[in-house]
């Protein structure tokens, strides 16, 4: 086949399978509407895939999923891994040629983690199968593109080698349960919000998780069932009756995640799309589980990964999400669709515009900001609040924010809250040096609505 090319409608299916009757060792690349997909394949197999819409927030919810089932997976872990493998904007821009002919940047965060045994090599195969079939999903979607062949320089340890065919079959099985809820979701980045409308309130409508109408903020659908341990498709189909009846609406997907395709909106094109290898009839609940059992046939596992110690066949389960709605749920009304501000947020910063951007931001999804613009102040001010997660700027007058992160984390009650810096600076120095005053991460200026929310996503929700 030809090294390079475009193509159109349908186009990616049949390259993945002209492909996965190839031999050699090699990186489709595909580029549609600035976003960059990489699926590497060895002797017909794939080994991994990504693309570059936030690969490192897509590892943070698939390892959020697997916490659940694997303590080690902790919050603290995954901030560590973010800090030590996600590159900053300057590194990507100066590396970006090279970069996706190598083993991306998530990847090697994997193989570390299994390396430094919080993950087993049976769980590291669980979470490459499902990031692989999340990005495989919106490459199919993509109409219209350009695409080339590149030998990959990488030469990482693989974790393990997926059958193209049977990928294949699983991402069209869940397209196809997308596509139920088309045209009131095209995307699992849309943001469900709940309106308070008390002519509803008699509406036949399904409960729904009381959590649920806690996070319903601005999270996507995507995040918020990772928030709620419940699959994607799932949660839509619990919504759904709500955004039929106008009781929720849907926003569209916040940058970057708008620039990903949509769920196929002609149903006879996404017919053609499945043609012989899906029944249309297959129920959901078939599929909505996120990490199912994977049969011995269905992965290739790959014997190079280093030798650590393994669990008991007897007492090893692979990780599964639970989809069950909580029994105890109450009927969401006008009274529980008041909001609720649960979680307080201290933000400090000597720049007026700053703590306006971030209150507006944040208040806007019912959180409780409190701002201060004297840092010499803040210790008292934040003892006084006793805040669920800490803003910190880095350089302000009077104290540096590494100073003031210290005094903060002196300070037994504040030993475990979030403690975000707010900075321009992003270089490794600087990533050291927070490291040892003890912040949990960094927030880098100028920033969107979508990347605080983000901050708020992996170290509240």
């Amino acid at each position: 086949m030809n090294n390079s090319g475009a193509f159109t409608q349908l186009r990616p299916l049949s390259l993945l399978r002209q492909l996965s009757n190839c031999s050699d060792s090699t990186c489709l690349q595909a580029l549609s509407n600035s976003v960059s997909w990489s699926i590497y394949l060895e002797q017909g197999k794939i080994t991994y895939a990504t693309h570059s819409v936030e690969p490192f927030d897509r590892l943070e919810r698939h390892l959020r999923r697997l916490s659940h089932q694997i303590p080690l997976l902790s919050s603290e872990v995954r901030v560590q891994v973010r800090l030590m493998f996600e590159p900053d904007v300057h590194s990507q821009l100066i590396e970006d040629d090279n970069s996706s002919r190598n083993y991306p940047p998530e990847y090697q965060a994997i193989s570390w983690l299994v390396s430094q045994q919080h993950l087993h090599s049976t769980q590291a195969v669980v979470l490459v199968q499902e990031l692989v079939k999340e990005v495989i999903e919106s490459f199919l979607l993509i109409k219209e593109g350009s695409y080339e062949l590149a030998e990959p320089l990488g030469r990482m340890t693989k974790i393990c080698r997926l059958d193209v065919e049977k990928i294949l079959d699983r991402c069209q099985v869940r397209l196809q349960n997308w596509q139920a809820f088309v045209p009131q979701i095209s995307s699992p980045y849309q943001r469900p919000y709940l309106l308070i409308n008390s002519k509803l309130e008699n509406q036949d409508l399904p409960k729904l998780q009381p959590d649920l109408t806690t996070w319903m903020k601005g999270f996507s659908l995507c995040h918020l069932a990772v928030i709620l341990n419940q699959d994607e498709i799932q949660l839509a189909r619990n919504l759904y009756p709500y955004i039929l009846q106008g009781a929720i609406i849907l926003h569209q997907p916040d940058p970057p995640y708008d620039r990903l395709p949509k769920i196929f909106e002609e149903q006879s094109l996404f017919s053609k799309l499945i043609s012989g290898l899906v029944d249309t009839k297959q129920e959901l609940s078939t599929t909505v589980n996120s990490y199912p059992n994977i049969p011995e046939e269905k992965i290739v596992p790959v014997q190079r990964l280093p030798q650590i110690s393994t669990p008991s066949k007897e007492n090893f389960q692979e990780p599964t999400i639970s989809n069950n709605i909580n029994p105890a749920s109450q009927k969401v009304t006008a009274a529980t669709l008041t909001a609720k501000k649960v979680h307080k947020i201290v933000s400090v910063d000597d720049s007026p515009t700053i703590l306006k951007e971030i209150s507006y931001f944040l208040e806007n999804e019912n959180f409780s900001v409190v701002t201060i613009n004297d840092p010499v102040k803040a210790v008292l001010s934040i003892v006084r609040h006793k805040p669920d997660l800490i803003l910190l700027d880095l350089n302000m007058l009077g104290i540096d924010g590494y100073e003031l992160c210290r005094i903060i984390r002196n300070n037994s009650i504040f030993q475990k809250t979030p403690i975000i810096f707010v900075t321009g600076n992003k270089g490794i120095v600087d990533k050291v040096k927070a490291k040892l005053v003890g912040a949990s991460g960094y927030l880098t200026k100028p920033f969107t609505r979508a990347e605080l929310l983000k901050i708020v996503f992996m170290h509240l929700a």
